[in-house]
């Protein structure tokens, strides 16, 4: 056991956990941020994606241990951001949600994108989100989506 003082939505926490365990389980089960999701635990399916610093991070294979002094950011503060409020809204209005599960993780990887591309194409929408799995297939609307939060044209996206 080590004491880890971590940045968390802009909120200094303090936590006394294993180097080892990874940064979902701290969010999880120390800190209480249920919004961070478990999926498939190595990484694969991004139902876990946080920010680190702004760039993405699968909280599930992250060991507290290496977050130090970078922002974490999760679902639960990303709308607190004219970014993450875009992107929200357009899940919204897009009606992208099925069951949901992934969202969070897709919320996520979506604002990360339009914070480093605001014009993105569906190549670049392709290239960021492959780490993101949908069980219910909802990646043309999550595409619409991201492209509706970016003031990107949308006319063709429901073709895909």
């Amino acid at each position: 056991m080590a004491t880890f003082t971590l940045n968390v939505n802009g909120k200094t926490q303090t936590v006394d956990v294993d180097g080892a365990m990874p940064l979902l389980w701290v969010l999880r089960d120390k800190l209480d941020l249920k919004g961070t999701k478990f999926g498939c635990g190595v990484a694969m399916c991004g139902a876990c994606t946080v920010h680190l610093d702004s760039e993405v991070a699968r909280a599930c294979v992250t060991p507290v241990s290496s977050v130090g002094a970078k922002r974490v950011t999760t679902i639960e503060a990303i709308g607190e951001t004219k970014t993450g409020q875009a992107v929200q809204k357009a899940w919204l209005d897009v009606d992208v949600m099925q069951c949901g599960y992934c969202q969070a993780g897709q919320v996520m990887a979506a604002t990360a994108l339009i914070n480093k591309n605001p014009k993105p194409t569906d190549k670049d929408i392709d290239m960021a989100m492959q780490g993101n799995a949908c069980r219910c297939g909802t990646y043309v609307r999550i595409r619409e989506a991201i492209k509706t939060a970016a003031g990107v044209d949308t006319k063709d996206t429901r073709e895909v």
